[in-house]
């Protein structure tokens, strides 16, 4: 993955679009279109191998429309172009997340001292709701 043409590709193939957002801002947020909703074609996209390319398209997968379109909503901030750029860094760290290959898991074994701790924490609570029950003749 080569993080520096795949930023680059978002930033020329994203279609931003502006509208007037809720929240904070008073009277602001009625005159002023502060919201930012980036689209950005998958099949436009660069810097990923075709690999990469359908892992982010399987684990996006409830995010992609049926135009093979991502999209990005911002509207936290009463700027414009604060909004715009945190738009980009969600997409760039949604791609590059999504694209990357989980860890393999090695599956292991408890070693033998944490067996005999389980075993020995179960024996210490098993006693102490022995010590509260109630036997007949101890009144």
């Amino acid at each position: 993955m080569d993080l520096f043409l795949l930023r680059q590709s978002i930033h020329s193939s994203a279609e931003a679009a502006f509208s007037r957002s809720g929240g904070p801002g008073g009277q602001n947020v009625n005159k002023v279109n502060t919201k930012v909703q980036l689209r950005l074609n998958l099949s436009a996209l660069e810097g990923l191998s075709d690999a990469e390319a359908a892992r982010v398209r399987e684990v996006l997968a409830n995010r992609i429309t049926t135009g093979d379109e991502l999209i990005i909503d911002s509207s936290e901030e009463r700027s414009q172009r604060t909004n715009l750029e945190r738009a980009y860094f969600r997409m760039e760290a949604l791609i590059a997340a999504s694209a990357r290959l989980p860890k393999h898991r090695r599956p292991t074994k408890p070693s033998r001292a944490s067996r005999e701790k389980r075993l020995q924490t179960k024996h210490i609570h098993s006693q102490k709701k022995a010590g509260r029950k109630i036997r007949p003749g101890e009144d």
